[in-house]
């Protein structure tokens, strides 16, 4: 296959060539933005203490964390399009890093939140590693590629769980008190993120063909359609609801599960961390191998056989939660969690894998609105859980039967009613 060419497979011990080495880095990029999305959450017990914040505004902090990002994704999706990823990617990671630095800043309530809504916007990086990966893939590769790139970047969400609380231990074995120690701690993933904008700018490119400003613009601004045009298709909706049920859900137990396995089993931070981060963890092969089935599948039953894939993972989803909601012992809480975490990884991959077929002339707009879609269902959640009257266990089970019936629901929709993925390789091919 030519070198301007998007590759047919992806060998991940690979690192030449402009589609593995941008395909490296954009999920490192990712990995980094996770980590300073969800730095703040293993945090919480000693920032709660600090600034004496209620059960109802740690469920704010938690809202506004995921709430900026529905707007960001909406408008990075669109700025993928036409600026092109590494731009993007690169404005998104300096203006980003700027309040995971200053977050420590925050001396009350309003303050903090504040600096949660802003480093909300951080989330807009999974639009971009999606799109660029696509825009590195060959329609038959596309969704392991995405998967992977997804799975490995969110794993920082799963790595900053333990990692925090350890940089804030370390920065207290110096002599910092621990309200000091979280601020500064917080400084570390805002340099990481300023080092990969660098990184990003200097060694990715917008294509196997060149950057925009170097191939020919006339033939790009042709192959994409209008906003509300590409949002027409009930089928983007439908994915951007299953993944508010699976990503939704996994950007909420982020922000979560520190504080409920701190509360609920009386234990230290670190400790706690590193129940959290197993979740996280499962990311390393969990969203890989919801694309590289649903990749499988897609080729013997078409896109009809992704959305039966999808729906059944969500289904299957929402049933492990609500065996996690009645948990009664950290055993079984753990069992329970990896067994719903399990599949909802595979549906964050198995979605990603219809995405980039719906639309192949607006992908970056489609990814942002299935993006946000997710965010969308994290804020949701998150309402659950700052409700003094119902309990984290009580939010679980609300949550879990919500996730089945979106499952059974996506049953009745066919996603492969007019894309098949011989017939889209042939029209990325001749577009």
């Amino acid at each position: 296959m030519s070198a301007n060419k998007p590759l047919s497979q992806l060998n991940v011990l690979r690192f030449s060539g402009v589609q593995m080495r941008t395909f490296h880095i954009t999920w490192m990029t990712f990995f980094v933005c996770f980590f300073g999305w969800f730095g703040i959450a293993p945090l919480m017990p000693a920032i709660r203490a600090d600034l004496g914040l209620t059960k109802p505004q740690v469920g704010n902090t938690i809202i506004a964390a995921v709430s900026a990002t529905i707007f960001a994704r909406l408008i990075i999706g669109k700025l993928c399009d036409s600026w092109g990823p590494r731009k993007t990617y690169t404005a998104l990671l300096l203006i980003g890093s700027l309040p995971v630095m200053l977050v420590g800043l925050a001396h009350d309530y309003t303050s903090f939140l504040l600096f949660r809504l802003a480093i909300g916007v951080i989330g807009a990086s999974f639009v971009i590693t999606q799109f660029h990966t696509s825009s590195m893939f060959a329609p038959n590769i596309k969704g392991t590629a995405n998967a992977v790139a997804g799975g490995w970047g969110n794993l920082g969400g799963g790595i900053t769980q333990l990692a925090m609380p350890l940089i804030m231990a370390t920065i207290i074995g110096f002599g910092f008190v621990k309200a000091d120690a979280w601020r500064l701690a917080m400084i570390v993933p805002g340099l990481m993120m300023l080092v990969m904008a660098f990184v990003y700018w200097k060694y990715t490119k917008d294509t196997p063909a060149g950057n925009y400003d170097e191939i020919n613009r006339d033939t790009n601004a042709k192959s994409t359609v209008p906003f509300w045009q590409a949002c027409a298709d009930v089928r983007v909706w439908a994915l951007a609801i299953a993944y508010a049920c699976c990503f939704g859900m996994e950007i909420t137990f982020d922000g979560v599960a520190a504080l409920y396995f701190f509360d609920n089993f009386h234990m230290e931070e670190t400790e706690a961390g590193f129940w959290a981060m197993l979740f996280g963890f499962m990311n390393i092969f969990a969203r890989a191998v919801g694309g590289i089935v649903a990749d499988k599948i897609g080729k013997k039953y078409g896109m009809r056989g992704k959305g039966i894939m999808l729906a059944s993972m969500l289904l299957l989803e929402g049933c492990g939660i609500l065996l996690f909601a009645q948990a009664g012992n950290l055993t079984m809480a753990i069992v329970s969690m990896l067994t719903f975490a399990m599949f909802l990884k595979m549906a964050n991959g198995g979605t990603y894998a219809i995405v980039p077929f719906i639309n192949p002339k607006a992908v970056g707009v489609i990814s942002g609105v299935v993006g946000a879609g997710g965010n969308v269902g994290g804020m949701l959640m998150g309402f659950l859980f700052k409700s003094q009257s119902i309990t984290y266990g009580q939010a679980f089970m609300y949550i879990g039967g919500i996730v089945a019936a979106v499952g059974l629901l996506l049953f009745l929709v066919n996603f492969g009613r007019t894309v098949t993925i011989e017939k889209t390789e042939t029209e990325l091919q001749t577009a």
